[in-house]
C-alpha cells in the first residue's frame, strides 16, 4: 500500500505538472500579455513542492487509496487545491510578483481539484493492476478455522487487487464449508499442498495453540521458500483493543492508548488548567462568595464551604473544595443528592442546579489536584459500589478528575440510578482518555458554560 500511494504521488504531482504548463499555453494563447514562462518556474517549483508536502502528511496517516468513495477523492484533492492556492498567494505577496496572471492562478486552483478528484477515483485501480499483474500474484494458503475465515473475507476480497490470490484452506475442521476458497486439506497436509497449487505465501488466520506446532510451520515456510504471515487474534483473546509498540527494541503490547502519557501533553494540559482556574479564582470566585454567604444567611447559616474526601488520580484521595448546598446537621452525607432531596436547602437546589456550587473546585485545579476537564471524582464508597457493577471502572482514575468531563456535557450528570447510566458515563471517561487535546477540553468548557445557563433535566 506504501508503494501504490508513493506511486500514485508521483503520478499526481507529474499529472499536476503536465497541467500547469499546458494550462499557461492555453492561457498565453488567448492573452497575449501574459509574461514569458520564466515568470511562472518559481510558482510551479512551489506548487509541486507543496503537492509532495501534502502527501507526505498523508504518508504518515493514511495510505489507503484504492477503493475510495467520492466523498475521500474529494476531501484529498480540496487538500491539494487549498495547498495551491494557498502557495500562489504566499508567493504573489513575498515575491511582489505582479506578472502573474491571477486568472491563471484561480483556473489553475479549479483544474487542480478536478482532475485530482477523477485521479484519486480512477488511477489507484490501474496502477495495481499494473504492479500486480498475473506474474506478480501471490498463490496464498490460508490455513486456521472456516469461522476465522469468514471474518476476514471482507479484507481478503480487499486484498485481491494488491496481488493476493487465495488458493485454498487448510483446517481441522473438514467438514466445515468455507465460501471464500475450496478447503484442500489439514494443517499436516502444508508441504504436499504447497507444492501442488505452487503455493508461494501462506496465511496464518490465527496463532497454533501450540508454540511446537508454530515453529513446526515457520521451518517448513522457510524451507519451502515461501512467506508466513500470521493474523493476530490477541484483540479477540484480550477482548479489547490492542496497542502494538515498539520501545528501545521491546515489543510491547497495551490495551488502551493514554495521550496524556505524552510529558508534552501533560504540561500543556497544565497550562490549560492555570490559564482557565487562576481568572476564575480571582476575578469571579470572591463575589459570588459574597452572594451564596447571603444565601447562606437566609437559608441555612454554617459554613460557606463544604470539604469532603473525593478518589482523585490512581484512586489517591483529596479534599474536594464546594460551596455547602445541604443543611449542617446532614446525617447521610455519602448518598448522593437525588431530586426534592431533603437535605437540600432551597437555594441550595438553585446553586446545584445552575452548578455554581462546582465554582470552589477551580482552587483544587490550582493546587492540582483536579484538572478542570477530566472525569468527575466520586466518593471512595461510590467507587468500590460502581466498580463492583463495572469491571473497566477503575480505567477512569488513569488521570485527574475534572470540575467537568465528557460525560457530563453528553448529558450523563446527577443522580445514577441505574448500571447502564454507569456505564454509560465510564464510557465517555474512557473515550476523554484515549481521545484527548486541547481542542477537546475548549470544547467541552464552552458547552459547560452554556450548560450552566440552560442546565440538562438531570442537573439537580
Amino acid at each position: 500500500m506504501r508503494g501504490l500511494f508513493s506511486l500514485f504521488t508521483i503520478f499526481q504531482v507529474g499529472l499536476a505538472g503536465t497541467l500547469f504548463w499546458l494550462h499557461y499555453w492555453v492561457i498565453s494563447e488567448f492573452y497575449r500579455d501574459i509574461p514569458l514562462p520564466d515568470r511562472y518556474t518559481g510558482y510551479f517549483i512551489l506548487a509541486m513542492g507543496g503537492l509532495l508536502m501534502e502527501a507526505l502528511l498523508r504518508y504518515f496517516n493514511e495510505t489507503r487509496i484504492l477503493h475510495l468513495a467520492f466523498a475521500q477523492a474529494h476531501r484529498i484533492a480540496i487538500r491539494q487545491a487549498i495547498t495551491v492556492g494557498a502557495l500562489g498567494i504566499i508567493f504573489l505577496v513575498a515575491k511582489k510578483e505582479f506578472a502573474i496572471s491571477r486568472l491563471f492562478l484561480s483556473t489553475y486552483v479549479v483544474l487542480v481539484y478536478v482532475v485530482q478528484v477523477w485521479a484519486c477515483v480512477f488511477i489507484p485501480p490501474l496502477l495495481a493492476r499494473w504492479a500486480f499483474r498475473k506474474s506478480a500474484q501471490e498463490n496464498t494458503l490460508l490455513m486456521g478455522s472456516p469461522r476465522r475465515l469468514e471474518a476476514l473475507h471482507s479484507w481478503l476480497e480487499l486484498k485481491r487487487t494488491l496481488g493476493i490470490n487465495p488458493v485454498g484452506l487448510l483446517t481441522t475442521q473438514l467438514d466445515s464449508q468455507a465460501s471464500l476458497v475450496p478447503v484442500l486439506g489439514k494443517p499436516e497436509d502444508l508441504e504436499q499442498v504447497v507444492r501442488k497449487h505452487k503455493v508461494t505465501q501462506l496465511i496464518l488466520l490465527e496463532f497454533p495453540a501450540m508454540t511446537e506446532a508454530l515453529r513446526t510451520i515457520m521451518g517448513l515456510c522457510e524451507n519451502l521458500g515461501i512467506r508466513l504471515v500470521v493474523v493476530s487474534d490477541l484483540e479477540e483473546k484480550f477482548h479489547h483493543p490492542i496497542i502494538y509498540k515498539n520501545d528501545d527494541g521491546v515489543a510491547l503490547l497495551g490495551v488502551r492508548d493514554e495521550v496524556l502519557e505524552n510529558p508534552l501533553n501533560r504540561v500543556l494540559k497544565r497550562a490549560f488548567d492555570l490559564a482557565m482556574a487562576l481568572p476564575v479564582v480571582v476575578l469571579v470566585l470572591p463575589p459570588v462568595c459574597v452572594l451564596v454567604w447571603f444565601l447562606h444567611r437566609l437559608h441555612s447559616p454554617g459554613p460557606l464551604f463544604y470539604r469532603q474526601t473525593r478518589a482523585g488520580l490512581m484512586n489517591h484521595t483529596f479534599s474536594i473544595w464546594k460551596f455547602r448546598t445541604m443543611h449542617v446537621d446532614n446525617p447521610s452525607e455519602g448518598r448522593q443528592a437525588s431530586a426534592g432531596d431533603a437535605r437540600v436547602f432551597p437555594s441550595g437546589r438553585w446553586l446545584r442546579k445552575f452548578s455554581v456550587d462546582e465554582l470552589p473546585q477551580f482552587l483544587n485545579a490550582i493546587d492540582g489536584s483536579m484538572s478542570v476537564v477530566g472525569p468527575r471524582p466520586h466518593l471512595p464508597e461510590h467507587n468500590e459500589q460502581f466498580a463492583s457493577a463495572l469491571s473497566n471502572y477503575h480505567i477512569r482514575a488513569f488521570i485527574k478528575p475534572g470540575i467537568t468531563g465528557l460525560a457530563q456535557v453528553r448529558g450523563f450528570r446527577g443522580e445514577t440510578k441505574t448500571e447502564e447510566q454507569i456505564r454509560r458515563r465510564i464510557l465517555s471517561d474512557i473515550d476523554y482518555l484515549e481521545n484527548w487535546s486541547l481542542a477537546m477540553d475548549l470544547n467541552i468548557v464552552l458547552r459547560t458554560t452554556w450548560q450552566m445557563f440552560r442546565p440538562p433535566p438531570s442537573a439537580y
